[in-house]
């Protein structure tokens, strides 16, 4: 009887550490791009359930989460627009990739389906410029000689906050064009010639929803929640490809990421014949001497568990899994870069 009392006691102490452990858990805040929104907030949901953790993650755009985590008001940032080695120097920031993407144009025209309509990267870039005015464009028919083509207005929707998905979009017109190059650039934040702005992939994905001859870019997986009508693009090899993970896939293939410094990596635009040429790698900024140790530990052991058992997650919502190799390089940096008293702080 005294032995099953004795049990009794060690169960109740347990679950008291337990408890007590699960009360005192540090939950994670971050902010910025709305590329990897969908797939943040599902890994949160599951990694909560399991570890009791959660993460307040604010889906305000890549350059209102570099400001955040320049001003040290979350624990992590994240962005589409890498920054580049002198930048993470000079704000003390580690960088590490989480997966991979597509940005694809979309459009709203009346009994036109996904992948029927196929567009190229300087028809695209005139379309954004304001010289290619209407859907029937002798340049948009040439392109798409078995597709009826209406004479409408061509609505052009884009982002109007500061996003890591205007850098990629922007950063593949500038290669393919030299006059939106010069017209326009690339960067997080641009100033278009005409067109209507809207906030985040969620904002530009409603728009472009509601507006008859409109057209936009999104993040894949807005296009595929929203069953928005997204177009075929001629590839940097001059072949056709449809927007698809394996074609995200294709775009990194080549990628060397250990001799990249600061994990700095633009994939717009790669060689190959089945990659998306408007594809790009999704960012965390971490501070490398963090005002919060035991915070930061938590975030990096959310990503350390994402890498490991969030991998199905991010397939079913339609990005790209880092291979294990850049898995491990990128836990190397978090080793190397990421230190508190002179330690790693996981």
């Amino acid at each position: 009887m005294r032995h099953v009392f004795v049990r009794a006691i060690q169960s109740v102490a347990a679950s008291a550490i337990l408890l007590t452990g699960a009360a005192y858990a540090q939950d994670i805040t971050g902010a910025g791009a709305s590329f990897p929104a969908p797939l943040y907030g599902k890994w949160a949901d599951v990694y909560k359930t399991k570890t009791g953790v959660a993460l307040n993650y604010q889906s305000i755009g890549s350059g209102g989460g570099i400001k955040q985590i320049e001003a040290k008001t979350v624990t992590f940032g994240a962005t589409d627009s890498p920054l580049k080695p002198e930048d993470l120097t000079k704000n003390g920031l580690a960088q590490f990739p989480t997966v991979i993407g597509g940005v694809v144009a979309v459009v709203n025209l009346e009994g036109i389906k996904a992948n029927e309509l196929t567009l190229d990267g300087e028809t695209l870039a005139k379309i954004y410029l304001g010289k290619i005015k209407t859907w029937n464009d002798p340049a948009i028919v040439k392109l798409n000689p078995s597709v009826k083509l209406p004479g409408m207005a061509i609505a052009t929707v884009h982002r109007a906050d500061g996003s890591g998905t205007n850098f990629i979009f922007t950063d593949y017109l500038s290669k393919v064009s030299p006059d939106f190059k010069s017209d326009v650039g690339a960067s997080t934040s641009v100033e278009w010639p005409a067109g209507v702005g809207q906030k985040g992939n969620e904002g530009v994905s409603a728009q472009v929803k509601q507006t008859q001859g409109a057209i936009g870019y999104v993040e894949y997986y807005y296009a595929e929640q929203n069953k928005l009508t997204y177009t075929k693009l001629v590839n940097s090899a001059g072949k056709t490809v449809a927007p698809e993970p394996s074609s995200f896939q294709a775009a990194a293939a080549d990628v060397k990421w250990e001799s990249a410094p600061g994990m700095y990596v633009i994939l717009t635009n790669q060689q190959g014949d089945n990659t998306w040429p408007i594809s790009g790698a999704t960012f965390i900024l971490m501070q490398k001497n963090p005002t919060d140790a035991k915070a930061s530990a938590e975030a990096l052991k959310f990503f350390d568990w994402a890498y490991t058992s969030g991998d199905r997650i991010a397939k079913d919502l339609y990005y790209v899994p880092l291979p294990d190799g850049v898995k491990q390089i990128v836990r190397e940096v978090w080793k190397k870069d990421i230190m508190a008293s002179g330690q790693p702080v996981y």
